[in-house]
């Protein structure tokens, strides 16, 4: 019998999409095939410090309207970034350690995990890890980055500006005025935050400044787009292989009456958007977008997987974001995404988890 391929599940984190990383995990957990797998389940709590976690992907779940955390009370981890010792050290009165890991799936959302961080320390350690590499991982999170690398690729984006947190301090003014020239409405963001958390729609300048302030909450670096009116908002999942970047079918979010846009509470509390997998496009029409979606993908280097996310107006297409760790739930877009396209979750887990030790670590 072949030796099973540990697997490192790393989930939860600092930034504030902690629960959602947590739910993923749980999908991503109950999705590896022990008889080929074997899974080491690793928790950053919201305080940054890494656990060992129950191998229970069935505590990851919103129960009750309450949304799952890492405990920090579990056993903590030493993690070292030596490239020649990649065992993890659980630390106790007699510290134990574990087997030697050979491939991480950081299942990490938002700053400090989908933004290069993890990527960079999994680098050092020399173990292989699923998604992608420290540039494209930190590029993509940054909405002001991946504007501009799409920009120079020439490939279609909306109007925006950024303002940065020294720019709002010493120009306040300034940084109005600019982002008053975009028109209404338009949306404020944090530049460096995902899931819909501190996004505004604002329809009036008198709500610009609260706006502004609620992004910064949670970047102080904020990013304000134009709104691109009556556009269907589409999504396509890109997924790495050896033989390169492959697209899935495309899918439409529907936002029903009650909100604005995609906000968070759409996305995971209630059941207030449709999800049209796939998209009712035109054919010619839909083929452009999947190649769009590769062709974004290769323009940021990415790896492993990306969700990329566009708006639709007529034949006109911008791409908005790209997420290179998408929510990872069976009822995901992404998942659901390859799914209707042919590869189920389980297969998809394992293809990406293939696809990590392909590439391996390193210049590539």
């Amino acid at each position: 019998m072949s030796k099973k391929i540990r697997v490192a599940v790393i989930f939860g984190g600092r930034s504030s999409e902690h629960e959602i990383s947590c739910i993923s995990a749980g999908s991503v957990l109950r999705a590896l095939d022990r008889s080929r797998y074997e899974v080491v389940p690793i928790g950053i709590t919201k305080a940054g410090q890494w656990v060992l976690e129950a191998d229970e992907p069935n505590r990851l779940v919103i129960s009750g309207g309450v949304f799952p955390e890492v405990d920090p009370k579990n056993s903590p981890i030493l993690f070292t970034a030596d490239a020649s010792a990649t065992e993890l050290v659980v630390q106790s009165q007699v510290p134990a350690v574990l087997a030697q890991v050979d491939v991480a799936f950081p299942v990490l959302h938002g700053p400090w995990g989908e933004d290069g961080t993890i990527q960079g320390l999994l680098e050092l350690a020399g173990i292989p890890y699923v998604g992608s590499g420290v540039f494209a991982s930190a590029a993509a999170m940054d909405k002001a980055h991946l504007k501009a690398m799409m920009h120079s690729a020439g490939l279609p984006i909306g109007p925006y500006e950024v303002v940065t947190n020294s720019q709002w301090t010493n120009d306040q003014a300034g940084s109005l005025a600019r982002i008053k020239a975009l028109g209404l409405p338009l949306f404020i963001k944090p530049c460096r935050a995902g899931s819909s958390v501190g996004i505004s729609k604002v329809k009036s300048h008198d709500e610009l400044i609260a706006a502004i302030e609620f992004a910064r909450k949670h970047d102080p670096k904020i990013i304000a787009e134009a709104s691109i009116e009556n556009a269907r908002e589409i999504e396509c999942g890109v997924l790495g292989s050896a033989t390169g970047p492959k697209a899935s079918v495309c899918a439409e979010i529907i936002v029903k009456q009650g909100h604005e846009f995609y906000d968070f509470e759409a996305k995971y509390v209630d059941d207030s958007v449709e999800l049209s997998v796939p998209a009712d496009l035109d054919p010619v029409l839909h083929e452009k977008l999947r190649a769009l979606a590769i062709d974004a993908f290769l323009a940021m280097d990415g790896e492993g997987l990306a969700r990329v996310d566009m708006f639709v107006t007529g034949d006109d297409v911008v791409i908005n974001e790209i997420n290179t760790m998408p929510g990872f739930t069976p009822i995901s877009m992404y998942p659901r995404m390859w799914a209707e396209t042919g590869l189920d979750y389980p297969a998809l887990v394992d293809a990406l988890v293939q696809d990590a030790l392909r590439r391996g670590v390193g210049l590539r």
